[in-house]
């Protein structure tokens, strides 16, 4: 048996393969949207106006391609890791100890964002009750979500998406209904006399639209959870297939569509002054209520999106563990075959998300979503520069043609999005409120290559001990 062969067996054993392809899809829909688009979504359409449209189709292209990297490598090694287990095996073994621990850093500052706007929300019933208290709550139900068995915690995200699919289905019927034939508008339709009416489709000019690319990249983090979702699925040469074809196509009609019933309703200038945009479009339609619905459609889609990060986050810090990159204790599992010390560890990393809502509750939802994206670009450039390597590997042994899912138009279209993604970054350094993320990322590379050289330097001491023991 081959060295990768037994490490494949090593980071999948235990896990239970309880999770069907629709639980697959949710938990990667759950994931990619969550506050991004019912709280961020204004932000973005302020950045660019109705040219936003084609930021959010350019970057749902490139992350289609790297879903598609990582669908090539997932189906042929279904491991807890996925990315993270990737890129320490084709890239290096510093690389996968930088992504499995920066998926920590980058939930819990994903998780401060998204507790920021449930503290928000929250606040729109009771306007004086605390955000960190609010978040404190949502935290202690996720965590009960999380310790019940995988085939539970699939129901449950499968649900809580649902609910927030079944709202943005209704806004595009429902508004393009208003639109094309004036329904709940006296008759009138509104038509799209607003996309061009102030300032045009590019009212903030190309530059506009081109920094807006970092708000829209946001949006879309959490698409790569279907890699780790591999590991507890059963058909995976069927349900991995169908899950990213179906999750890529769902969330850009869902994001297009949705962000396009916006500014075409609306002049985009006026979005988001009331709340969230989401909002608008409902009590612009006379639906009783339309605040109160769709802030509980939010607050869904928060518990949604931080369900689906723990989820991730666990799942990796168990295949750090069972690689030797984390303590060998996180890798237990309980009766119900979930790593609970890993769980748990994530848990304590999401306090921090709260306890930043209690120091900063106004700024949290900016500051950390900013690091969010640097998080997601690295895991998306791992997942590219990962399947090059693996393609290569695969050409070389003449296995190229047993592959089952191949990334298409390969290696241009590999070559297309890790060129985009690098642009994500550069642009975010003309940004100043994203700036301070590209200041993080070196400090944070450096503390990790020294934990990951001192790590190293542990286990080769313990390995010497157990050979002159053995002798």
């Amino acid at each position: 048996m081959n060295a990768k062969n037994s490490n494949h067996i090593v980071e999948t054993e235990g896990l239970n393969r309880s999770l069907k392809n629709r639980h697959i899809q949710m938990i990667a829909i759950g994931g990619a949207i969550g506050v991004g688009l019912f709280y961020g979504a204004a932000g973005a359409i302020h950045s660019a106006g109705p040219s936003i449209i084609f930021a959010y189709l350019a970057v749902g292209v490139a992350i289609y391609l790297i879903m598609r990297a990582l669908g090539e490598m997932a189906v042929e090694e279904p491991v807890s890791g996925s990315y993270v287990t990737y890129a320490g095996r084709y890239i290096s073994p510093f690389a996968g100890f930088y992504l499995g621990w920066t998926a920590l850093l980058t939930m819990a500052a994903g998780g401060a964002a998204e507790y920021a706007a449930i503290g928000h929300y929250i606040q729109f019933w009771l306007p004086d009750f605390p955000v960190w208290v609010s978040a404190l709550f949502v935290l202690c139900l996720v965590i009960l979500i999380n310790v019940a068995t995988v085939k539970a915690y699939g129901e449950i995200e499968f649900w809580l998406s649902l609910i927030k699919v079944v709202a943005i289905i209704g806004m595009i019927i429902l508004g393009g209904a208003m639109l094309l034939f004036g329904i709940g508008n006296s008759g009138d339709a509104v038509g799209f006399s607003n996309l061009t009416n102030n300032g045009g489709l590019f009212p903030m000019g190309i530059s506009g639209w081109i920094l807006s690319l970092v708000l829209v990249a946001f949006a879309f983090g959490g698409v790569e959870m279907v890699g780790i979702a591999a590991a507890e699925t059963g058909d995976v040469k069927k349900t991995i297939p169908q899950a990213i074809n179906g999750v890529f196509w769902r969330i850009l009609i869902f994001y297009v569509g949705a962000i396009t019933i916006m500014v075409s309703l609306f002049d985009w200038e006026s979005i988001g002054a009331n709340g969230s945009p989401f909002v608008t479009v409902f009590s612009k339609m006379g639906i009783p209520g339309a605040a109160s619905i769709i802030n509980l459609v939010i607050l869904s889609a928060a518990v949604s999106a931080l369900n689906s990060g723990i989820y991730s986050a666990t799942r990796v810090l168990y295949s750090l563990s069972l690689q030797g990159k984390a303590p060998h204790f996180i890798s237990k599992l309980n009766k119900s075959k979930v790593p609970f010390i890993s769980l748990f560890i994530v848990i304590a990393s999401q306090l921090t998300g709260v306890l930043m809502n209690y120091i900063m509750p106004a700024s949290a939802f900016s500051v950390f979503s900013t690091i969010v994206v640097v998080g997601l670009v690295s895991n998306w450039l791992a997942i590219l520069f990962s399947q090059l390597k693996f393609r290569r590997i695969k050409i070389a042994n003449g296995e190229v043609d047993k592959l089952s899912y191949k990334m298409p138009f390969w290696p241009y279209s590999s070559y297309f999005a890790i060129v985009f993604m690098i642009s994500i970054i550069v642009i975010m350094a003309f940004l100043p409120f994203t700036r301070v993320a590209l200041y993080v990322a070196p400090v944070w590379t450096i503390i990790l290559f020294i934990a990951y050289k001192l790590s190293n330097n542990r286990m080769k001491e313990s390995e010497n001990v157990q050979e002159k023991l053995a002798q």
